[in-house]
């Protein structure tokens, strides 16, 4: 499966899971290995992703560098880094975008896996669609692997569970969906009728009320670098920036998706 990554690079993964199960820190295996585990596609990857609790990611980070690992803490402001040699382990407890945060709920859906001839646990499939969602960057596009993920497991998706985590971003949500209806015509039907009827009467309901007053971007949510020139030359005021002191009013009006100031402030 992994022929071509060194012995020496698989055996500095299976350190860090080792180091980490054996000192009772909690963590899921990501990226490329939980894809694979839910696909059965595999694709080459770089480094070895853990998506650890905040909390619980100070202390990984601190355990692997007393065990002679190389370590860089709060890279961008969402993950750690360790590395043996040039093997690298990225510590990840959040999105580059501040949205997708690894909270308990991560924990308590995951599901048990053998990776690297060690037991562990991988992401719950729901939690992976949602991080993966909102990666729209111009080098870097999930979208492949979300279309791959529904069509192999989305018949046990917890739809409740995943509409919630998208909350307020339930475009983004619905988006990808269209583009899975797309992409597999003859597979419909695993996306439940009742979420695509929700999301649907949404999108009508959003046509209705027109344009929001301000003139907000939200594009940053999707993808740092791209939208620069929205906010630097266009005039648009940063979505990304209003977005986060929106959600710390906890407004949960706007955020259930029905009532009609969840389609911006008029």
């Amino acid at each position: 499966m992994e022929v071509r990554r060194p012995v020496a690079e698989l055996g500095a993964r299976a350190y860090a899971i080792q180091l980490l199960s054996d000192a009772g820190i909690p963590f899921l295996v990501g990226g490329a290995y939980a894809f694979a585990h839910y696909t059965g596609i595999y694709r080459d990857t770089k480094d070895l992703d853990l998506f650890i609790r905040k909390v619980d990611a100070d202390r990984a980070l601190e355990l692997l560098a007393q065990n002679e690992w190389r370590t860089e803490s709060n890279v961008h402001g969402w993950l750690h880094k360790a590395f043996w040699d040039d093997y690298l382990v990225d510590i990840i407890f959040a999105s580059g975008n501040g949205l997708t945060v690894v909270d308990d709920g991560w924990f308590e859906h995951a599901v048990c896996a053998q990776l690297l001839g060690c037991a562990c646990k991988v992401p719950p499939a729901e939690e992976i669609f949602w991080s993966k969602a909102f990666v729209l960057e111009r080098e870097r596009f999930d979208g492949h692997e979300l279309t791959h993920l529904l069509v192999k497991a989305g018949a046990n998706f917890d739809w409740p569970r995943l509409l919630k985590r998208f909350d307020r971003y339930w475009e983004v949500l619905l988006s990808h969906l269209m583009l899975f209806r797309f992409a597999y015509p003859a597979d419909r039907a695993i996306v439940p009728e009742w979420l695509m009827q929700e999301l649907l009467s949404r999108a009508s309901g959003s046509v209705q009320e027109g344009n929001w007053e301000r003139k907000l971007c939200r594009g940053r949510l999707l993808s740092h670098v791209q939208y620069q020139v929205d906010l630097n030359e266009w005039g648009y005021e940063d979505g990304r920036t209003w977005d986060e002191k929106d959600r710390e009013r906890g407004d949960e009006v706007l955020a259930t998706g029905h009532a009609s100031s969840i389609h911006g402030p008029h």
